[in-house]
């Protein structure tokens, strides 16, 4: 089969972004005034999750040395639903893996499963959270806050949703899943999450929003009474900053890497434009025909959840699949659907050829073909010499090299996207 040749293209995202992390934090919180709350010796419980958020634990570390400077004794907890195989230790291993360990942050690392429920929603749905976090005399919930991977509404994935699924562990995640089937999953996030702030010692909330570029582009401390409010408006923030393709008709995408540490569904159907799920399909202007994974990420641990989103993979990558861990999050989540492996090949080579085989009339040296690292680093992409008068009239793009030949290795498999310089390219 011959293959298109393809440019390297970067594209120009909003880049505003917070540098100096722990001073950012620091003013935040200071300017809640929890000095006039945290007294001497409150232990403070902080929430920390199992996704990639960027400077996670620079930030964890800065709420924690801020709430001992007032005398309080901080701990993290892992509050991440069913993730890391639903086990303590899993959870704990996830947090190390972004280097969120008590040496480097200087908190002890409490990590349980058990939770105590502290209420009911007005639908009657009973609200859980982590035994440790609530016989805390505080509690601090932090998060990213970005577009959620299920649902559109006012409030998706946040310091709301990390209330209630992240805190409820994996007793309360599955619950909620299962109850959003019936009353949406908005109603869910929302009444659990104000049921926390209402009976829960909540101390206030810290907020991330993240550039095209994943960097931390806001932290905002929020206190409990503000979060709903202040997270609507920074979720429609998230939105207009997120990372996107560069074209909205493709043949072929191709993903390097998948995991959790990048999406909670693996390959964040924001991008995308891939959903499917038992709650329905949000619409999304990008059609792909055929979405190629190629890899999963180390940090991962083996949980290919949203695997099932591809339509062609590799078996390097099905190799590495954790089923236990996987299985446990979409069985969780009520994304029974995401679990399904798709077919698999030995190399990138073979699967294209499957993948641009299966699209139509179309000559695969003609193919709309569109290359990425992975759903949070799309700022620079290859594309195939289809797009070449479009990227001629696009000022957000620039081209930096090409057209050239497909790189593949002796094997037949791609070679590693090329990060280049500040040089410019012509067509």
């Amino acid at each position: 089969m011959t293959f298109p040749k393809i440019y390297s293209v970067r594209q120009s995202f909003d880049r505003t972004v917070v540098k100096d992390i722990p001073g950012t934090v620091k003013g935040e919180l200071n300017r809640l005034s929890l000095n006039k709350m945290v007294k001497p010796g409150q232990r403070v419980a902080i929430t920390a999750g199992s996704r990639g958020v960027a400077n996670i634990v620079l930030i964890l570390k800065a709420i924690g040395e801020y709430l001992k400077s007032l005398g309080g004794q901080p701990f993290v907890f892992p509050a991440m639903g069913s993730h890391g195989g639903a086990t303590p230790k899993g959870q704990a291993d996830l947090l190390a893996h972004y280097n969120v360990t008590e040496a480097f942050t200087g908190m002890p690392i409490l990590s349980s499963m058990e939770v105590v429920e502290i209420g009911k929603t007005e639908d009657g749905v009973p609200v859980y959270i982590d035994k440790q976090a609530s016989q805390a005399d505080w509690i601090i919930v932090t998060n990213r806050i970005k577009p959620h991977t299920k649902f559109k509404a006012p409030v998706e994935s946040g310091l709301m949703k990390m209330m209630a699924i992240g805190m409820g562990k994996q007793k309360g995640a599955e619950y909620y899943h299962k109850a959003a089937i019936q009353h949406t999953f908005y109603k869910i996030i929302v009444g659990a999450g104000r049921e926390v702030i209402k009976k829960a010692r909540l101390l206030c909330g810290v907020g991330m929003v993240e550039n095209g570029y994943d960097e931390t582009a806001r932290i905002v401390a929020l206190k409990p009474e503000e979060i709903e409010v202040r997270e609507e408006a920074l979720l429609a923030e998230a939105k207009r900053m997120m990372p996107k393709l560069p074209f909205d008709e493709i043949d072929l995408l191709i993903v390097d890497e998948m995991g959790k540490d990048i999406s909670g569904t693996g390959i964040d159907p924001n991008v995308t434009g891939r959903n499917r799920d038992i709650l329905g399909v949000f619409p999304h202007p990008t059609n792909v025909k055929r979405l190629f994974v190629r890899d999963l990420t180390a940090n991962s641990n083996g949980n290919a959840t949203g695997i099932g989103l591809a339509d062609i993979t590799t078996k390097k990558l099905v190799d590495k699949i954790d089923y236990q861990a996987t299985y446990m999050n979409c069985i969780t989540g009520i994304s029974l659907e995401k679990a399904a492996v798709p077919m698999f090949f030995e190399t990138d080579q073979k699967a294209m050829e499957v993948a641009l085989g299966s699209i139509g009339l179309v000559p695969p040296q003609e193919s709309k073909i569109v290359h990425i690292k992975n759903t949070l680093q799309v700022d620079e992409v290859e594309v195939s010499e289809f797009y070449a008068g479009e990227l001629k009239k696009r000022s957000d793009l620039e081209v930096l090299d090409g057209p050239r030949p497909m790189p593949f290795d002796a094997q037949g498999n791609l070679l590693p996207l090329i990060v280049h310089g500040a040089r410019k390219g012509d067509i």
